[in-house]
């Protein structure tokens, strides 16, 4: 079990802290925190806060911890959720 590690990395311009827990409690699984600035969203959570569990080894399998959150962001943007929600704050509302 190694300590966590952190890293900060800018998606689409918004910036996101990664804290990444191997082994977390010396278990089986692996542990990454994501925490976004005030005001801003990402397509895996709607609060700036992420607590998200994996196997051991799937962070490994993606390149590292960073490489896994830059693929699972991506992938989450691709959903039409997600699109509408960026097309609609593109765009000015009067209501």
């Amino acid at each position: 079990m190694s300590p966590p590690v952190t890293s900060q990395i800018v998606w689409r311009n918004i910036s996101i802290e990664i804290t990444f827990h191997e082994r977390r409690w010396k278990s089986d699984f692996d542990h990454i925190e994501l925490r976004v600035e005030e005001g801003w969203i990402i397509p895996v959570t709607q609060t700036g806060y992420r607590s998200h569990f994996l196997l051991a080894g799937t962070v490994d399998e993606h390149g590292g911890h960073v490489d896994f959150v830059l693929a699972w962001l991506d992938h989450e943007a691709d959903k039409p959720e997600w699109k509408r929600r960026e097309d609609a704050s593109r765009q000015m509302s009067l209501f």
